[in-house]
């Protein structure tokens, strides 16, 4: 074994499959795993934004294919996961980061949210079925690939949101209706790290490691106001920059975090530790 500790960070040699992997962070979690030596299988719903993604890595310097998958469609998940490991000999690292979440938009709004006493079950439904059962299935369909290997690495990402309940105080605008994080949000990722519990356990004795990452809120060009009441939320006082959650999947996706698993990584700037 190599003493050189920056070594355990390459991923040369390695497949990853990231799902949604067209969105804010989900593009950047491919670039960094293929900037750290993996071919890339680069999954989203999105077809066109995941061409994109791979047409970025492609133009600096790493293998990267895109898929535009419903994750939530068992046979075309099966097919794709078929794909990638007929294409590339081996599946890694997985990175679950495909999920509905509400931004806040630029004009301060929290799209598709309401109150949860008028709360759509339509809109519930939808939500647990991408942000659980979407991840279930991908992810049943990659575990048997690591299987066969015995060895691999999946990633489920979470949020502090998954950990605390929202604080709706930040969403509000003075003279306008009031507007909340939606239900299913907190509720779905806190069953994120239940799912990752399970798996690290189930997958006792072999070398399939099961961990969670957490982010905090992530700048993506939302209103000043929001931006300052979230911030005097963290103790760093400010939201992420997007690359700075790359240490991080990079940490997990490798042998760096070789005696890991069933644990939650928190990068929330200080949010949950008040």
């Amino acid at each position: 074994m190599s003493n050189n500790p920056f070594a355990k960070f390459d991923l040369s040699g390695r497949v990853a499959v990231v799902t949604g992997g067209a969105g804010l962070l989900g593009e950047e979690f491919c670039r960094t795993l293929a900037a750290a030596g993996a071919k890339v299988a680069v999954l989203d719903l999105n077809h066109e934004g995941a061409k994109r993604v791979a047409g970025a890595i492609a133009r600096e310097g790493g293998e990267a294919q895109p898929y535009g998958l419903d994750i939530t469609d068992q046979d075309a998940a099966r097919a794709a996961v078929e794909r990638i490991r007929s294409q590339w000999g081996r599946i890694d690292v997985l990175v679950n980061s495909a999920a509905l979440d509400p931004k806040v938009s630029a004009e301060g709004k929290v799209r598709s949210s309401g109150a949860f006493e008028d709360f759509p079950l339509e809109t519930w439904q939808k939500a647990l079925n991408v942000n659980l059962t979407g991840m279930f299935i991908i992810t049943q369909a990659v575990a048997r690939v690591m299987k066969t290997q015995n060895k691999g690495s999946i990633i489920n990402i979470c949020s502090t949101y998954g950990l605390v309940g929202p604080d709706q105080r930040i969403y509000q605008r003075e003279g306008q209706p009031p507007q909340y994080k939606p239900v299913y949000y907190t509720v779905t990722k806190a069953a994120v790290l239940g799912f990752t519990r399970y798996l690290a356990t189930y997958y006792a004795g072999t070398k399939i490691r099961v961990n969670a990452l957490t982010p905090g809120g992530v700048y993506n060009n939302q209103d000043d106001e929001f931006v300052r009441a979230y911030s005097a939320r963290t103790v760093l006082g400010r939201m992420a920059r997007k690359d700075e959650l790359d240490g991080a999947i990079l940490f997990l996706a490798s042998d760096a975090s070789s005696y890991m698993t069933g644990a939650n990584l928190i990068v929330d700037g200080g949010w949950t530790a008040w």
